[in-house]
């Protein structure tokens, strides 16, 4: 008898390789974010801001003296992705009188936390506030006044830091009052220190 040959197996067909779908990219279009998280913020918010602010441990110090100004409080807004993206944020720059130092905050205020904090020693500009005290502490000093003459006023109110660290402002935040006439000559500048809020220097509108 002969051998009953069997035919060889058929091969499997190799499975096809299902190519992976690349994640979908999430929007990144602002157009479509909420119009009243560009709103600005509103009392209520800025005080909820400060309340968080003041109550992180890391400001412990400036929260205890409470020697410290707001200098700016504005809403921000992120774009997605990020993690914070459709939350209402508020971003608070203040100074610390105390400690000579600046703190730029960002809160997420839906949150109730402090999403970002950075402080420093550099010095952002005045507030309409430590303008306008700076005005009235250079108007109260009598060595001011009896230097100025009829007509002369306040013309303008500058951040003024020291050059040089002999000069007390160099490391105290202060302000420089330009006063003169209602033709922009200036006759005399009275450099104020915002922390023990007194007239430190004055002088003659040409030598400044």
């Amino acid at each position: 008898m002969s051998a009953v040959k069997k035919k060889p197996a058929k091969a499997k067909p190799a499975a096809k390789a299902t190519a992976k779908k690349p994640p979908a990219k999430r929007s990144v279009d602002v157009a479509k974010a909420d119009p009243a998280l560009f709103d600005p913020l509103t009392p209520g918010e800025v005080a909820d801001a400060l309340r968080t602010l003041t109550e992180d441990r890391r400001l412990t110090s400036m929260a205890k003296v409470g020697r410290y100004r707001v200098i700016a409080a504005e809403p921000l807004v992120v774009k997605p992705p990020h993690w914070m993206a459709g939350h209402r944020l508020a971003r608070i720059v203040a100074y610390d009188y105390a400690q000579d130092r600046a703190v730029d905050a960002l809160v997420d205020l839906d949150a109730g936390v402090v999403a970002h904090l950075e402080i420093n020693r550099s010095q952002p500009l005045l507030s309409r506030e430590e303008e306008m005290l700076a005005i009235d502490i250079a108007m109260a000093d009598a060595r001011v006044s009896e230097k100025l003459h009829m007509g002369e006023a306040p013309q303008a109110t500058l951040h003024y830091w020291g050059r040089t660290p002999n000069d007390l402002a160099f490391a105290r935040r202060s302000a420089a009052v330009v006063f003169g006439r209602a033709d922009g000559h200036a006759s005399l500048v009275a450099v104020v220190d915002l922390l023990d809020q007194q007239v430190t220097q004055i002088v003659p509108g040409e030598l400044w």
